[in-house]
This record gives C-alpha cells, structure tokens and sequence, in this order.
C-alpha cells in the first residue's frame, strides 16, 4: 500500500504510480462487458463479468496489510499460486504476444474500439499498461498520448461523475453503486416517465456451469441493532482500522443516515422559507437595495447541492497489490466527498454490562469482477440520466466526463488527450503497428 500527499505536482503522482507498477503486481483482474439491448424496453443492458486470478511470472513487492485486506475481503491465495494466470510486466517478448494469455487478451480489448469505464482509473491505467502492454513512459505527457491512442473511442471515470455529474455525498465505489441502485430503483417504483435502469445476465448451462461464482451480497450485517457509523469509512470508503472497527462500514446504513439527513435540510430550508413568506416585505426591506439579507443568504447556501472539495488524496488514493477498480469495457452498442459537517448518527441501543460489545465483520463482495460490474452499473446509471434521445450515434456516451480522470486533492481532472508537445513511446508505437496494421490512426467506432 502506498500514499499520495496531496500537494504532490501530477508529474511526481504518476511517477510514484509507475514505481509501484514496476514493483508490485496485478493480482486479479477483472472486467464487465456491457451490451444495450435496443429490442427491451427503456435501457436493458446484457452484463458479462469476468474475475480473472493472475500470477505474476516476476519478483514482486506485497506489504502485509494488503494480503490482510485480501484475505478479510475473501480472495484466495492459495488458488492465485495454484491456478492463477501466469503473466509478465514490459515490452513483449518473442512471439508470446500471439499466444493464448493476458496479452493477447488486452489487446483483442483494444481492438474491440469500445468505450473503457474506469472507477478512480489513473492508478488502474498505469498498472495495465506495465503489465499488459509495454514498459511504462518516464514521463506523463507520453503515458497521456498514449492512451488517446490506445482507447480511440474514449476513457469515462466514475469517480469522476460521481463527484461532479451525480454529485452524490460520497464517491467510493460501494457507495456510488448503492446509491444509484436505490434512485433507480425509487424512480421505477415511482412509475415515472422517464428511462429507467435494467440489468440481464447471460444463462450458462453445461460444461459453463462450472466456470460461475456466486458470491453472496448480504444486505445488513447488523443483526443486533445499528451501530455508530464509522466516520472515516462513511467519508472515503476506508478505514484504518478494517475489521477490528467496532463502528458500522455498512454502506446501507450510511446511505438510510445521508438521507435522512438530507431530508432534514430539505424540510429545514422549508420552514425557514415559509417563516420568510409570513413576516411580509419589511424583512426585503430591511436590507439595502442590491444586497441580500444574512437570512437570505443563509437561505440560498443551503439549497446548493452538495458539491465538496476533493477528498484529499492521503485519504483515499490508495493502492495495494491489487488494484481493486479494474478497467471494465463497457459497449451499449455490440459489446464489450463526502462533505466535512459533523452530523448526528443514529445511536446504538444499549447493551446489557455483561453482553460483549459485538465488532462490525467485513463484506466478502470486495472483488475485482463485483467492482467493475459495480462500476459499469454506475456509469449506465449516469448515462441514462444524461442521455439526449436526439444525439448522433456517434455522439459522447456522458460527454461531460469523456476522458476525464478523476484526480483525488485535486480541483480539475486529468485529461486524456494527445498534447503538440509530446510524442507517442516507440514502444506503443510498435504496439499499434501490431494491433491495427502499420497505421495508428483509428476512427472511433459509433457508441450507440
């Protein structure tokens, strides 16, 4: 695991970003494919997901506290150096780029020219290109150009559009994915007219059967009453203390808590404008002709959607030997902060003295196949709301955040794009004769 100081100049993150790519490794990937059915009603996507176990064929860096997060979280390790898909970092070596492995894989997801959906992805974008593609850029402008090329049809980050398109409360994964799951699900509950949200699976039967993993996605671990909720998990999704916080990490919860909160503002900023429209104009009065009373202003703040300044990077950037968001290829076509106000928490009932105070046990659904089904979910999500039914087909899937990468203590995201000022590696250069023939330029593919 390794941190960020927030104040760090973009250039010295990527470089710390390329030494931990260098020396640590991939140990599973995985990716969700995404497919729009146009013969369902309002947006019906068909969902693949794939867990990929890998083992790395090179020397690699792991720190205790990660392998202690997996092994909490479920993940194997006995299974990863049993069963686990060898694979190497850099350059290509002889012919194995045309084998069956992780490289050919990578880049049949190149060729697909398909929109790639990220949570969080400039850590997950550093790591696939060292380990699935060639040696990493020294410099960040080079690594940019780069990707432009290599994802000709666009680059959306989740996390991006969760803090500045959804502007939800808070941005980690889980919570995003639940939050959005929830609004959907109210609006179909609600009957609207508006486009609701479907998810369909593939039906596997025979030989395929033994290929799937259940996993089971429990609802409430609480089974003695809501506990505290954890504060710090609550904000950025982590907690120092993992398992051994006695507080709740229940996504639920928390989500039920900002609710309800937000549902208090909202009838607060009521009764505060309905005590305004009673006391009559000698309040409007009061005040000199162009300004705004303090009430007034008051007033107006509050009604300003929660929009926080991005959580500071030490907090929540982080990553361990496994990059938990994985790269997720989503396809509608033909595929493949929260804020520093201290609120009230629900109280936990009280226990009898000779009852053991009972510790809050850590979820099994933290996978990296689950993540990126979460992530394409969010961004469905996202799309669905922001879609034009008149645009071209070739039209930004949620253009507000095409090739934006969030950037934690950050105020702008990263931009992936081409720059006058710096050239493609002659690494990916040789890379792209491979994949598309002795041209580089690609025509992005239609998207809709």
């Amino acid at each position: 695991m390794f941190f960020f100081h927030p104040l760090k100049s973009i250039e010295d993150r990527y470089k710390a970003i390329c030494h931990a790519a260098r020396t640590r490794s991939i140990l599973s990937l995985g990716f969700a494919c995404y497919k729009k059915l146009d013969n369902k009603a309002d947006s019906t996507y068909l969902v693949q997901v794939y867990n990929l176990t890998l083992l790395c064929s090179e020397e690699y860096i792991i720190e205790p506290q990660s392998v202690q997060f997996l092994v909490q979280h479920g993940f194997d390790f006995n299974k990863q150096y049993a069963e686990g898909i060898p694979y190497y970092k850099g350059n290509d070596k002889g012919g194995d780029a045309h084998g069956v492995n992780m490289r050919s894989l990578f880049i049949e997801l190149l060729r697909a020219n398909k929109p790639l959906v990220v949570h969080n992805g400039l850590i997950d974008m550093v790591f696939l290109y060292q380990c699935f593609y060639a040696h990493l850029p020294e410099r960040l402008g080079t690594f940019i150009s780069d990707l432009s090329q290599m994802f000709p049809s666009g680059i959306y980050d989740t996390k991006y559009a969760t803090e500045y398109e959804l502007r939800f409360t808070a941005s980690y994964l889980e919570y995003a994915y639940k939050k959005c799951k929830l609004e959907n699900s109210k609006a179909i509950a609600g009957g609207g007219n508006g486009s609701h949200l479907f998810i369909e699976f593939c039906k596997y039967t025979g030989n395929m059967q033994s290929y799937i993993d259940y996993r089971p996605c429990l609802d409430n671990q609480n089974q003695h009453g809501a506990l505290n909720i954890c504060v710090q998990f609550s904000a950025y999704g982590w907690c120092p203390n993992g398992s051994q916080c006695t507080m709740s990490h229940d996504t639920d919860l928390i989500i039920q808590h900002d609710e309800k909160t937000r549902e208090d503002k909202r009838k607060k900023r009521k009764r505060k404008n309905k005590n305004k429209a009673s006391q009559g104009p000698s309040e409007i009065c009061s005040s000199p002709q162009g300004k705004k009373s303090h009430f007034e202003e008051a007033s107006l703040d509050q009604a300003v959607p929660i929009s926080e300044p991005a959580v500071p990077e030490h907090q929540e950037e982080t990553a361990s030997s496994e990059p938990t968001d994985a790269a997720n290829a989503f396809e509608p076509g033909k595929t493949a902060s929260k804020n520093g106000n201290e609120e009230s928490q629900p109280e936990a009932p009280s226990e009898a003295p000779d009852r053991p105070k009972e510790k809050k046990v850590e979820g099994g659904t933290h996978r990296a196949g689950f993540d990126a089904f979460m992530t394409g979910y969010i961004f469905a999500y996202a799309r669905n709301l922001t879609k034009n039914t008149e645009e071209p087909s070739t039209a930004p899937l949620v253009p507000a955040c095409l090739n934006k990468l969030f950037l934690s203590g950050k105020s702008v995201p990263l931009h992936v794009a081409k720059s006058t000022f710096s050239k493609s590696s002659k690494a990916h250069v040789h890379k792209m004769d491979y994949v598309w023939g002795k041209s580089t330029a690609v025509k992005p593919e239609g998207t809709a």
